[in-house]
């Protein structure tokens, strides 16, 4: 039977090489972790933080109101409280028609029971959570749409 040839910069790891990179590792480990660490302590720090950004821009929230928005439905939660702030603004306005606050109040009912569905449906099985989630994103667009046009937007 003959042997395979070693193909040209395979290194091979045998049992010989691993004592001697613990034995290196028992060596260095000390003196090098105390630099190190500092250093992958920060750098986790900021790849957190930079995450954490990505997720808030991604929802359309501040960072800081990031942790009221979780789970499977959190995207639909920032939708929902964005789209009640707009209601409650149309509703304040000084320009805004008996029929533009009665259309707040009334989406403001709506967007209640929304966040209670999108809640409820956290604990549904996958198919019927989606299911769920795409008629609230499909009642949230309609409300949007009239909201944005009451806005003259």
């Amino acid at each position: 039977m003959a042997r395979k040839a070693k193909v040209a910069g395979e290194a091979r790891f045998t049992p010989k090489k691993a004592k001697n990179a613990v034995a290196v590792a028992k060596v260095l480990g000390p003196a090098v972790i105390p630099v190190v660490a500092p250093y992958a302590v920060r750098a986790a720090g900021a790849a957190r933080e930079l995450y954490d950004r990505y997720q808030a821009r991604k929802l359309g929230v501040a960072v800081d109101q990031l942790a009221a928005y979780t789970g499977r439905g959190a995207a639909l939660h920032a939708r929902i409280a964005g789209l009640a702030e707009g209601c409650r603004d149309l509703e304040k306005a000084a320009k805004a028609t008996a029929a533009d606050k009665s259309f707040a109040q009334e989406s403001l009912g709506t967007l209640e029971q929304l966040a209670a569905t999108v809640r409820a449906a956290e604990r549904m099985p996958s198919a019927r959570r989606k299911s769920a989630h795409r008629a609230v994103a499909g009642e949230l667009e309609r409300l949007e749409g009239q909201l944005l046009h009451r806005l003259g937007i």
